[in-house]
């Protein structure tokens, strides 16, 4: 381990240590609250934490708040979670300005800035006509978003994305979408697939006896 890896290392545990106290209050208030806004309160509030400094205490914090998320992630200003249940695996980036639901990151996944994972796209029933749609409930779903994936500015998913997948900027995610899909639009549709560009792209050699 060189020294600027070690440096990172001290860096992480540093802000671990003071993401204890944050965590230890968090769970203090949702053990009397019961709800699942408390977890969202304390988002909001390090989401407002400029800079490296936000970058570190986020990581730290959700590392000790949600189950399965590594504290090895990069998560922007402005940036929100609004469900505990959300693991994020190591070397994911998040960009600014972000609203991430109910879901599971694959490793090293980028996600551009204003992008909004929803908690699946049956959070609002509106059947009843006769009754406001605020007071029909719903249903949260856990959304999986694959290993190696980009997921471009202002995209907006509601259904499982497999692993090296590309999302383009704007794009409204309705079905699922394959490994290694490029999808774009609104609904997203499939343009192409990496893993059959990259087939093409690879020369043919030819036996000779």
């Amino acid at each position: 381990m060189n020294i600027r890896a070690i440096a990172k290392r001290s860096f992480k545990v540093l802000f671990l240590v003071a993401a204890l106290p944050l965590f230890a209050t968090f769970l203090a208030i949702r053990a009397i609250t019961r709800t699942e806004e408390s977890f969202t309160s304390f988002s909001q509030l390090l989401s407002l934490v400029p800079g490296k400094v936000g970058v570190y205490l986020r990581a730290a914090f959700y590392s000790l708040a949600c189950p399965g998320t590594s504290d090895e992630i990069s998560i922007g200003f402005l940036t929100t979670l609004s469900h505990r249940d959300t693991s994020i695996s190591r070397g994911v980036y998040i960009g600014s300005q972000c609203n991430i639901g109910m879901c599971q990151i694959g490793e090293n996944t980028m996600i551009g800035s204003g992008v909004h994972i929803l908690s699946g796209s049956k959070q609002h029933n509106f059947s009843d006509i006769d009754q406001p749609i605020q007071e029909q409930g719903g249903q949260f779903e856990k959304i999986t978003i694959g290993s190696d994936c980009w997921i471009g500015n202002h995209a907006s998913v509601m259904s499982p994305i497999d692993g090296k997948s590309i999302i383009a900027a704007g794009s409204v995610v309705v079905n699922a979408v394959q490994s290694g899909d490029i999808v774009a639009g609104n609904p997203a549709r499939v343009l192409r697939n990496r893993f059959e560009d990259s087939q093409a792209s690879t020369p043919v050699t030819e036996a000779h006896q």
